[in-house]
Parts: structure tokens; sequence; C-alpha cells
């Protein structure tokens, strides 16, 4: 049975649901960048250990991660708006919670509880999204406003996060989420439209539930902590393995439970694929770029926090200025994947371009060019976000985003495991053969650098090959009721389609 559908809303009332819908977001990813600025302070005041305070950031990731999958698709199942509601009413809350904690093991419960509310929105927003713009131009426009907020945030947070910090005192950057949430949820109880879903027998499938969010959550713990433990010792592999044996009776599960959580159709579009995965690995190539560089900035310039903000601000800039003026032009024009893969050859100069910064850097000569260059980002995302969500039907549309948000998360979890873990390494090898700390620092900076590099140049092959052949424009509506070709009915058991973050779309022109 399709999910009863909302009367379609007029223009003005669906500009205002997209701005709810990018309030939201903005929130989620400001919180996410803005506490990583204020880590020092929260340090000195509640006493955190090195390894404790890693979970100031491990707890929220965590919950995150392994609850999107989930709570899209309850999205489709008890309706978009009530989960977008109970998820920003619980991080709001959270926020309160984390903002007055007095104690380490206070603050990582709020953090945690703040990352079960962002999953619970955030899954579903784009879901949400694409249901109310089903006009080619107007949704391109609205998906290209809503990856801008993304993308903004992060920059946002950097400032924000330094200038509250040496304004006032680390709980502001929880504080401040008090008004915008209570407002976003004013505003959403009327801006956003109605959906009753499809039903909790449609989908009630418990055993699967358990299985998706356990093998997630495991899987997300065992890369966080890889810095840590290390990526082959015991532990590692053994929660790694555990995690992916989850995750393999999960998939086995859909496939045979008579009313699946996650009806394995999502997999069946080769575009929807190839987004995602280009998607994991853009995003894990990026967190070299937005954390390391912000390491790089304070480490070995000795920029402050406030500092590290305002210098990464003309990358936002740029970012902002393609997202909002130029992509859905461009998308239009060209087509997603040719502006995708414009977008990516730009990130591969990005950190092409850092592997040769040098430890005495001129910010004007060795660094802006660098933050003009992440222009390539505007133009990536929303070419990837339209891909990666124009294969749903409207009764998969919060699945599919709740696949999207997740294969993001696991994106960055894999480069803050991985990049940062080499990067470390080769600072360690650099410093115990004699060199001074800044250059060993630049060292391991310009290896994970290298690596990120790396990882976009596989992202480019995997959107040039399986984002190659074009698909029918009438896959792509969510609310189009066309019945899938016979010919791709069959959902093979590969291992094509066996990577939870993995999803299906259309779009390549």
């Amino acid at each position: 049975m399709p999910a009863t559908p909302a009367p379609q809303a007029p223009s003005r009332s669906r500009w205002l649901a997209l701005g709810v819908l990018a309030t939201g977001m903005l929130m989620t990813i400001l919180d996410g960048s803005i506490v990583t600025v204020a880590m020092p302070a929260i340090q000195s005041d509640l006493g955190f250990t090195p390894v404790g305070l890693s979970w100031v950031v491990n707890a929220y990731l965590i919950a995150f991660g392994s609850l999107l999958l989930l709570a899209g698709r309850l999205g489709d199942l008890i309706g978009r708006k009530r989960m977008f509601l109970a998820g920003t009413g619980v991080f709001t809350a959270a926020s309160l919670l984390a903002g007055v904690a007095t104690s380490p093991a206070v603050l990582i419960a709020a953090r945690f509880l703040q990352g079960v509310g962002s999953a619970t929105a955030s899954a579903v927003s784009l879901g949400i999204l694409v249901t109310l713009f089903t006009e080619p131009r107007e949704r391109a426009k609205a998906i290209a406003v809503f990856s801008f907020t993304g993308a903004a945030g992060a920059s946002i947070g950097q400032v924000l996060g330094g200038v509250l910090t040496d304004a006032l005192t680390w709980n502001w950057i929880f504080f401040i989420n008090l008004p915008i949430g209570v407002a976003t949820l004013l505003v959403a109880l009327s801006a956003l439209p109605g959906d009753r879903g499809l039903g909790l027998k449609a989908g009630a499938d418990a055993v699967g539930a358990l299985l998706v969010t356990s093998g997630l959550m495991l899987g997300i713990y065992a890369v966080v902590k890889i810095e840590e433990y290390g990526a082959g010792s015991a532990r590692t592999l053994g929660l790694g393995g555990l995690a992916l044996a989850l995750l393999a009776g999960f998939v086995v599960r859909q496939a045979t439970a008579r009313n699946p959580l996650m009806p394995l159709r999502i997999f069946r579009s080769r575009s929807v694929s190839g987004a995602n995965l280009v998607q994991m690995l853009m995003v894990a190539a990026l967190f070299s770029f937005q954390i390391l560089v912000a390491l790089y900035l304070q480490k070995v310039l000795g920029y402050g926090a406030a500092e590290t903000g305002l210098a990464m601000l003309p990358a936002a800039a740029v970012i902002g200025a393609v997202s909002l003026g130029l992509s859905a032009r461009l998308n239009a024009r060209f087509g997603e994947r040719n502006v995708l893969l414009t977008g990516l050859v730009l990130l591969v100069g990005v950190l092409g371009l850092l592997t040769q910064v040098p430890v005495n850097a001129s910010y004007v000569t060795d660094l802006l060019p660098v933050m003009l260059l992440a222009a390539g980002f505007g133009l990536a995302l929303p070419a990837l976000t339209s891909l990666g969500m124009s294969g749903a039907k409207e009764e998969d549309a919060g699945l599919a985003s709740g696949l999207f948000n997740t294969t993001q998360q696991i994106g960055m979890a894999l480069g803050i495991a991985v990049l940062s873990t080499l990067a470390a390494s080769r600072t360690e090898s650099l410093t115990a053969a004699g060199r001074p700390a800044p250059e060993a620092l630049t060292g391991g900076y310009h290896l994970a650098f290298a690596v990120g590099a790396g990882l976009l140049l596989a992202a480019l092959a995997v959107a040039f090959t399986m984002l190659r052949r074009p698909e029918p424009r009438e896959s792509q509506t969510p609310t189009s009721t066309t019945a899938i070709p016979a010919t791709t009915r069959a959902v093979s058991g590969s291992s094509r389609t066996n990577a939870p973050s993995v999803t299906e779309t259309t779009g390549s022109r």
C-alpha cells in the first residue's frame, strides 16, 4: 500500500518548509563542528581524560550514524513530519542538558541523545524535500539550498565555536541550539506537510531493526576507535567482523521477511548505488580538508580558534556562491553526472595543493587558492544529492534519505579513523627521526592529504563508470507510481548490494 501523499502545498508554503528543513540541517551540522573548537575548554573545565574527551564526539557520531537508516524507514511508516518534530525536540532538549552538564558522564549522555535527535530529524529531511518539490528545476534549486546549508554549517560552526568559547564559555555552544530548535519546531508545525505514512504493519520488522542498528553501531564504534587500538588489533578486527555479520544478517532478513524494514528494491538503480559510493569516498577524503586543515592552521601556523574559522570562511563563501547561484542551472543544462565529475576534479586539486603546503605558509599564496577551489564541493554535493534521491518512490523517500545520510556518516567515520591515524603515525616517525615538531606535523598532514586525493580519484572513477548510462526520466520522480521495468525487478544477492550505505538512483545524463 503506497503512502498517502500530502496535498501539494502552495509554492510559498513549500519554500517555507524548505527553510525549516534547512535550519534543522544547519543546527545538526553546526553542532558537529562547533564542538571540535571548544574541546580544550571542555576538557579543562570538566576534567576529561584525553581518551574520555574523544567520547564528546564519538557518542554523538555513534548514535547519529547507527540510527539514520532506521529513522528514515520509520518516517515512511509513521509519517516523516512526526519524525522530524520528534527528532528536533529531542535534539533541543539534549542541547539544554549538554549546556548545564557538570560532569563528563552527563555531557557524554547528552551528546548521545543529541545524536539520537539529529538522526531522527535528519533522516527524513531529504524525503520531505523531494516529495515537496517534484518539478525538476524547483527541486534542483531546493537541493542546492539544502546542500549549501550543510556545507556552510561546518565553517560557520568553527567561527561561532571560537567566538562563543572565547567571549563566553563552552556551555554556550550548546545553549545556542535552544532558540533555533524551539523556533524550528514552532514553524515546522504549520509549514511541513502532514503525512500518515504506510503504517507500521508495512515494515514492522523488529528483528531487522535490531540487526541493522546494532551492526551499524558496532561498526562505527570499531572505526572511530581505530586510532586508539590500531586497524589490525584483535579488538578492531573482532568488532568489525561482528558488525559485518550483523549487517549481512540484516540483508538476508530483508530478502526473506514478509514486511521488511528496508525493501531491497531501493538498491535496484545503479545510479543510486553509484551516488552513495561516491559520497562515502568523497566525505572520507574531505575530512582531511575540514579537520586537518584546521589543525594545521592552529598547530603549525599558530592560529587561534576564531582566526582558524575566519581563515576557512572563503571556502564556505565560494561553496555557497556555487551551490546557490550556479549548481541548479548547471545541473539542468549539463546533467548531474557531468557537474559531479567537474566538482570532483576541483576537489582533487584542493587536496593536491595541500600536499605541497609548506611549514611557513603564506595564507594568500598557499592557502587562499585552496579555499577557492573548494567551490568544487558546491558543485559535487547538490549533484550527488539529486542522484541519491531521484530514484526513490514516495513510499521509500524516507528510506532513501536515511541511506544517503548513513553513507555520509560512514564516510566521515572512515575519514576520521584512517586519515587521522595515518597523519599521527607519519608525524611520530618524523619526530623520532629528529624533525622539528612543526615539520613533523606538516609531514603527517601531507600524507593524509595525499591519501585523501587518492580517495577522490577513486570517487571520480566510480562516478565515471557507474553513472555512465542515463536511466528513464520517469523513475526520477519520487511521487511517480510508474512500475520499475521487469528487467530490473530481481534484486541481486551479489556483493554489489551488501553495503548498508550504498543506495541507488537515477539522473546520470
